[in-house]
C-alpha cells in the first residue's frame, strides 16, 4: 500500500470513494451529502487549511481522510478536525482506516499541528488516540447533536488542555448538518 499526502489530480476518484463508502453504510442521501462535503472542502479550503490523506494500492483508492482547519478565537495552538474518514465498503475491518489515520496524524504532529479534533464514534477513533472531550473543553463550531462523538488529542507532548473561545470552522463544514 502506499500513503500519498495532499494527491492532486485526483479529486473525482476521492469524491467517488466518500460517495462509494457513505452510500454504502449509511444510504445514497448519506453518500451524496458526503461526496458534495469533500467536494466543497477539495476546491473551497485554502491549501494551509486542509490535509488529504490516501491510501492506495495498484493505483486504486482504498481509503482517504481529510483534515481541515478548525480555529479558536482565544488560543493560538493550531488545530485540524478530522473529517470525513473513507474506506472502500470491501476493504474495511482489515485495518486500512487506522493505518491511515495513525501516519496522518504522524504527518500532521511533524507538521506542527498541535490538536486534532474528530467527531465520531469514540469505540473507533478511541484506536488511534482520541478521546472524549465534553464541548466545555472544545466548544464545537455549532451544537452537536452526539455530545458523546466528539473527541480530541493532543499531538504534542504537552498533555491534552481545554481549547479557549469560540470556534469556527472551513466554509465546508460550516453548516449544522455536520454536527
Amino acid at each position: 500500500m502506499t500513503f500519498t499526502r495532499n494527491p492532486t489530480g485526483r479529486e473525482q476518484d476521492l469524491i467517488d470513494l466518500f460517495k462509494a463508502t457513505f452510500t454504502a453504510s449509511e444510504g445514497a442521501e448519506e453518500g451524496a451529502l458526503i461526496a458534495e462535503l469533500v467536494r466543497k472542502q477539495l476546491t473551497e479550503t485554502p491549501a494551509d487549511a486542509i490535509h488529504v490523506f490516501t491510501l492506495e494500492e495498484e493505483g486504486s483508492l482504498l481509503g482517504a481522510c481529510v483534515f481541515t482547519r478548525l480555529t479558536y478565537a482565544e488560543d493560538d495552538r493550531t488545530v485540524f478536525v478530522l473529517g470525513p474518514v473513507a474506506v472502500m465498503p470491501e476493504r474495511q475491518g482489515q485495518g486500512i482506516g487506522q493505518a491511515l489515520l495513525h501516519q496522518g496524524l504522524r504527518v500532521l504532529r511533524d507538521a506542527g499541528v498541535d490538536v486534532a479534533m474528530t467527531y465520531g464514534d469514540p469505540n473507533y477513533y478511541q484506536k488511534v488516540g482520541f478521546q472524549s472531550v465534553s464541548e466545555d473543553e472544545a466548544p464545537a463550531p455549532f451544537k452537536l447533536q452526539f455530545p458523546h462523538g466528539w473527541l480530541g488529542q493532543s499531538l504534542t507532548d504537552r498533555p491534552w488542555s481545554a481549547l479557549k473561545g469560540p470556534s469556527s470552522c472551513v466554509s465546508a463544514l460550516n453548516d449544522p448538518v455536520f454536527w
